[in-house]
């Protein structure tokens, strides 16, 4: 978006409350609007909630924190919630002064854990969020900060009396019409990706639709919904140019993705299959971006677009270099493109 500034988003996020972060698909954070929240919710908490809180339980009772892990994630949810309620916003370590038993560290094993576990607040906020009970506010210092002012989701969205409105699967359904009306044609391996669903509740939902099958590019046969079978016609005139940050929807909307990324998915996804910064021309990926130590955007194309194209895209970066304003924005999944252009 060409007119959308810093201060816009915010605003939506944080005063009009137009969008909240939730944790939705493949138990992930999203920004969502508002009115699609308790649908993503109903479909999505009802498999994530219970199995991430099993998890924990599990971590507490094998490292010795209680021989009743479920009565004491139970308990400990339920003061947060009400030390958040209280104090209107909070961050971990203000909520950790009220309620002490946050600081516990839990013993785990894992990959990337902290040599002395995990800390309590890291998984009962985690827990809490995903079950649609609070969601970051305000984060605390810059807009790239990743420490945030805790709220309860009512403040956006009473998102479980809402989300009770829908059964799992009539939210399921939803959520598959939304992916395919944003994303089709796909396949119903492209919705188990995306969703995070099983491929039987993918079928389920899509029993619920009216879409057809159409023949893809490779071959391979895809879905559609069936009043969406017209081409898209461009609103944007000349060459279709947009530079899009890591882990954007659009670069991980499919799993199948040989017919917008060509050879260039090893420079552009780290080894877990997160998409770094790209380049796209006309609907496909071209190349990749970084910022350099001073913040201008560097580009990378992996392929000939022609002369004018090229100078689009310059042009493009440095806009985004100037709407950036020297903010060094770091990927968290850093890829080998990126990682490359930022020395």
């Amino acid at each position: 978006m060409d007119d959308l500034g810093r201060a816009d988003t915010e605003r939506a996020l944080y005063d009009d409350r137009t969008l909240v972060r939730m944790i939705g698909m493949r138990r992930t954070l999203f920004a969502e609007p508002v009115e699609l929240a308790p649908i993503v919710h109903a479909a999505c908490a009802p498999t994530i909630v219970p199995r991430e809180r099993r998890r924990l339980e599990g971590w507490l009772l094998d490292g010795g924190v209680t021989a009743t892990p479920k009565q004491w994630v139970a308990d400990l949810e339920d003061a947060t919630l009400a030390a958040i309620e209280r104090l209107g916003a909070a961050t971990a370590t203000e909520l950790t002064r009220l309620v002490p038993e946050l600081a516990t560290q839990i013993p785990v094993s894992l990959k990337g854990a902290p040599a002395g576990g995990i800390g309590a607040s890291t998984r009962i906020l985690f827990l809490l969020a995903m079950d649609g009970r609070i969601s970051r506010g305000r984060p605390r210092g810059t807009w790239i900060s990743s420490q945030y002012r805790w709220e309860p989701m009512a403040n956006w969205v009473p998102m479980r009396d809402v989300a009770a409105g829908y059964s799992e699967a009539s939210a399921q359904a939803a959520l598959v019409e939304r992916w395919l009306r944003a994303f089709g044609p796909g396949t119903t391996e492209d919705l188990r990706w995306w969703t995070g669903l099983t491929l039987g509740a993918v079928r389920r939902a899509l029993a619920t639709l009216e879409t057809v099958e159409v023949d893809l590019e490779d071959g391979t046969l895809g879905i559609v919904l069936a009043d969406d079978l017209e081409p898209t016609a461009s609103s944007v005139p000349g060459a279709w140019i947009a530079l899009l940050p890591s882990l954007d929807s659009t670069t991980m909307g499919w799993t199948a993705r040989d017919w917008y990324l060509a050879p260039h998915r090893p420079a552009l996804f780290d080894r877990n299959g997160n998409a770094g910064p790209t380049i796209w021309l006309d609907g496909r990926v071209v190349g990749g971006w970084g910022q350099r130590q001073d913040g201008e955007v560097a580009t990378r194309l992996l392929e000939d677009v022609g002369a004018e194209a090229t100078t689009a895209i310059e042009a493009r970066a440095a806009a985004l270099t100037t709407w950036i304003d020297g903010v060094r924005v770091m990927p968290r999944f850093p890829t080998p493109l990126q990682l490359e252009l930022s020395r």
